[in-house]
C-alpha cells in the first residue's frame, strides 16, 4: 500500500485539513506536523502506522474528526462543528480525492481505506436500546461504504469499538449502566463484522480486512506487560494526569 484514507473519531484524529499542506515522501502526514493533533497527546495508531509499523512508505490523508458519529442526523456529536463519518466521506474525501477528485492521486490497487467509528454512537445511544436506530446508523453506514467503492476504492479496513464501557467515565455511571453499554458495544461490532462480510460478498473484487479493538483493548487493560507498547502503563483503571505530559 502507497496511501491510507482515514476516517473516524478522535480515536483516529489527527487533526488532517483537506486543504492544507499535502502528504508526499517527504512528509507522509502533510498536515499538521505528526504526531499531529490526537486525544492521546502524542502518536496515536495512524501515526504508528504512518512512521514506524510499515513495510513501504505510507501517505496518510486522515479525515477523521474527534466526536464523530455515523450521521449527526441520527446521534449527535458533542458539538454542531464536529464532522460526522457522513461529512467526512461526502464533504471532504468525495469532492478532494474521490474518483473525480481534483487532487486524486491514488489508485485502487495501491490504497487503504479504513473507518473507525462507532464509540460516539454507541455512548450517545445505548441507553435507549434502539434497535431501529442502530439500524438507521448502519443503512448509513453502508451507504458510504458504498460510495467509497464507487469512488474506486477495494481495500477496507474496518475497526470494531473497543471496551469503552471499562473507561473512567463509563464506570463512574454504575454497573447497570456499565452492562447496557457493553451489550451496546458488542451488538453494533457484530453489525460491523456483518458489515465487512456483506461488502466483500457484494463485491468479489474488494479485499476486507477487520481489526478487534475491543479484544485487544481488553488485553492491555487486563495486563498492559501483553505488549511491550503498553508495558509502561501503570494506571489503566482511572484519570492519568502524568499521561498529559
Amino acid at each position: 500500500m502507497a496511501y491510507i484514507y482515514c476516517s473516524g473519531d478522535s480515536y483516529t484524529q489527527t487533526g488532517f485539513d483537506v486543504n492544507g499542506t499535502q502528504p508526499s515522501a517527504d512528509n507522509p502526514f502533510g498536515n499538521p506536523t505528526y504526531p499531529g493533533w490526537t486525544s492521546s497527546n502524542g502518536p496515536n495508531w495512524v501515526g504508528y502506522l504512518t512512521y514506524k509499523y510499515n513495510a513501504s512508505l505510507l501517505q496518510t490523508y486522515n479525515l477523521a474528526y474527534g466526536g464523530a458519529t455515523v450521521d449527526t442526523a441520527l446521534v449527535q456529536p458533542y458539538a454542531p462543528t464536529v464532522l460526522s463519518l457522513k461529512q467526512q466521506i461526502e464533504d471532504e474525501y468525495l469532492p478532494k480525492y474521490g474518483a473525480a477528485g481534483a487532487s486524486k492521486v491514488w489508485a485502487s490497487d495501491n490504497t487503504l481505506f479504513s473507518v473507525w467509528i462507532g464509540i460516539n454512537d454507541v455512548g450517545g445511544s445505548y441507553w435507549t436500546q434502539n434497535t431501529t436506530l442502530v439500524d438507521a446508523i448502519f443503512a448509513e453506514y453502508s451507504e458510504l461504504v458504498e460510495k467509497l467503492y464507487t469512488s474506486g476504492a477495494r481495500n477496507f479496513l474496518f475497526l470494531n469499538v473497543p471496551s469503552v464501557e471499562r473507561s473512567p467515565l463509563a464506570v463512574a455511571q454504575g454497573t447497570d449502566s456499565v452492562n447496557l453499554e457493553r451489550i451496546g458495544i458488542a451488538d453494533f461490532n457484530k453489525r460491523i463484522s456483518n458489515l465487512a462480510t456483506s461488502l466483500g460478498e457484494k463485491h468479489t473484487d474488494t479485499s476486507i480486512f477487520t481489526f478487534d479493538t475491543y479484544s485487544l483493548f481488553n488485553q492491555i487493560l487486563d495486563d498492559p506487560t501483553s505488549h511491550s507498547q503498553t508495558a509502561g502503563l501503570k494506571n489503566t483503571t482511572g484519570y492519568c494526569t502524568d499521561y498529559e505530559k
